[in-house]
């Protein structure tokens, strides 16, 4: 039988290359309780600033567990610049998209309110806790930022220079979306996503004069939102892993 692999825990304190460290009340009960890890059983530990640690437990207290570093696995290495702005949905359909949006790279999810968003209650804290638990599934080395909600009308407000709003345009107006990736795929980018029902008129109209927006398209098909969201990004993800293997094999030298 293949062997079951060790699991992951995010903390909330610096790790280094020697040493012990005592987890907090509420990561000890995880840890002890629900992942029921005994003492001398191992795990690997990450913060998001370095890298990822292989540790063993040196005393399974459920309220105060201390670990031992033992070795870092993986040093941190810098992940994609890419943000989603999407309109929140009915609750578990969001919680899919926070789940996707974090397995394909996204460093930071805005929900977005639109004129026909389904629902304008965002519980950031439950969503932050779902990007945790799918950034230790997927074996990511950081957690996605997940803000307060943003009016779609004020995404102009304070938006940083150099980064390309891409929106998922459903009139068939934008260009298709990986070939709209081509050019800008190294560059910091965002990507905006409507809700069932898609952009209002007047929101589209808003977007397109935006000057750092570009309107994009993902085929002929209507999407559901949690659907055009995953392939977006897979799109994204897919193209810039190709241009990563072109760039470092032996023939492109």
């Amino acid at each position: 039988m293949p062997e079951t692999p060790l699991p992951r825990l995010f903390v909330d304190m610096p790790l280094t290359n020697s040493g012990e460290i005592t987890l907090n009340r509420d990561q000890s009960h995880y840890l002890v309780n629900v992942m029921r890890r005994p003492a001398e059983s191992q795990l690997f530990l990450l913060n998001g600033h370095d890298g990822e640690w292989q540790a063993t437990i040196l005393d399974a207290n459920k309220k105060a567990c201390r670990i031992q570093l033992d070795q870092q696995t993986r040093i941190q290495s810098p992940e994609p610049d890419v943000w989603l702005l999407f309109a929140p949905l009915k609750k578990d359909r969001t919680d899919f998209v926070v789940e996707k949006a974090t397995e394909l790279g996204v460093s930071r999810i805005i929900p977005v309110l639109t004129a026909r968003t389904q629902t304008t209650r965002v519980n950031v804290d439950r969503l932050q806790a779902t990007a945790r638990e799918a950034a230790e599934q997927s074996q990511r080395l950081s957690i996605p930022e997940v803000t307060e909600p943003l009016a779609i009308k004020d995404i102009h407000t304070a938006w940083p220079h150099g980064r390309t709003l891409i929106y998922l345009d459903e009139t068939g107006a934008g260009r298709p979306l990986a070939a709209t990736l081509e050019a800008i795929i190294e560059t910091p980018l965002a990507f905006v996503t409507g809700p069932e029902g898609g952009f209002a008129a007047g929101e589209l109209d808003a977007l397109d004069k935006l000057p750092f927006s570009v309107a994009a398209d993902l085929g002929p098909r209507i999407l559901r939102a949690e659907t055009a969201v995953t392939a977006a990004l897979a799109i994204r993800q897919g193209i810039a892993d190709l241009k990563e293997h072109i760039a470092s094999s032996p023939s492109s030298a």
